[in-house]
């Protein structure tokens, strides 16, 4: 059941990280206008059981008033707010209380903050300094933390399935198939023949971004709300029918390859992997299905 919509409120970042599943950064486009977010929200109260919107990107405070008044619009609409963000313009203890205070005065229930290696690095950083000041303010929050991808486990240790485990939580969609993947162990195509991350046929929240598309995973487009209205391509999704979900659910990332005749390379870190690079070579194929191209590391800035 659909019970949370994501806005994605802009591709840009004011960071690079090299496990963003979306390939942000400064010089990405793409960012929603109020009237956009309001269409959003309208749509959202149509559809039965969305009870939470969550503000992204990007980062989403890159565009500060917006995100504001974003809140507002949800919370007087009566839904439960999140944000997540790397807080990055939390440079002392007293900015970052003002940079939240307008968040706990709006009731925002939910803050994530990114704060690991690929963002920061070290103790003294924005991210802690932010997370600090949602508790001070009574903001309900938690850390994002991702690490760079190391083997946990190597086949044969401690493991049924012979398969190496990889450590670090970063999953290989995005940005992260180009930067991360190198000199991780791998195993052939065959062993991907699920989902195991996305609930595809009965998906629990989307990603709408400010060019219409709706993430059922990033990447992957349910339909353009600009073209339809998000709560009629809620209603009509069908999974089965999907050009790209249905065979995911079938057989996974082989079978998406095996039903429309994609060259499977030797081996794949894991099910994300596979897939994005199968379905990145479906591209041209689906581009109303697989977008936007940027998300793909194809057209970026």
């Amino acid at each position: 059941m659909l019970t949370g919509i994501h806005i994605l409120m802009t591709y840009t970042c004011n960071l690079e990280c090299d496990h963003c599943f979306l390939y942000s950064g400064p010089r990405a486009k793409g960012t929603m206008t109020l009237a956009q977010i309001r269409s959003v929200l309208d749509e959202s109260k149509k559809i039965d059981g969305v009870e939470w919107i969550y503000f992204e990107g990007g980062e989403p405070f890159l565009f500060y008033p917006s995100l504001l008044e974003g809140i507002r619009l949800a919370r007087s609409m009566g839904f439960k707010v999140g944000v997540v963000t790397n807080i990055y313009g939390a440079v002392s203890d007293e900015d970052a209380d003002i940079l939240l205070q307008p968040l706990a005065e709006l009731g925002v229930a939910d803050l994530r903050i990114s704060n690991d290696s690929f963002h920061y690095g070290m103790e003294d950083n924005p991210a802690g300094r932010g997370l600090a000041a949602a508790q001070r303010l009574g903001i309900p929050t938690a850390p994002i933390c991702i690490e760079k991808p190391f083997v946990e486990s190597a086949p044969g240790q401690a493991q049924a399935t012979g398969a190496p485990v990889i450590g670090g939580g970063a999953m290989f969609r995005g940005r992260a198939v180009d930067t991360l993947a190198e000199g991780l162990p791998r195993r052939p195509a065959r062993h991907f023949t699920t989902c195991p991350h996305e609930k595809l046929e009965t998906p629990s929240r989307v990603h709408v971004d400010c060019y219409g598309h709706v993430h059922i995973c990033q990447g992957i487009s349910m339909g353009n709300m600009w073209q339809h209205p998000l709560s009629h391509l809620v209603r009509s999704y069908v999974a089965t029918s999907h050009p790209i979900c249905g065979p995911l659910l079938s057989r996974g990332p082989t079978g998406l390859a095996e039903h429309y005749g994609v060259e499977l390379d030797q081996g794949y870190v894991d099910e994300c992997h596979c897939c994005t690079l199968v379905r990145r070579a479906l591209m041209d194929r689906f581009p109303d299905h697989l977008a936007p191209r940027q998300v793909y590391g194809i057209d970026k800035p």
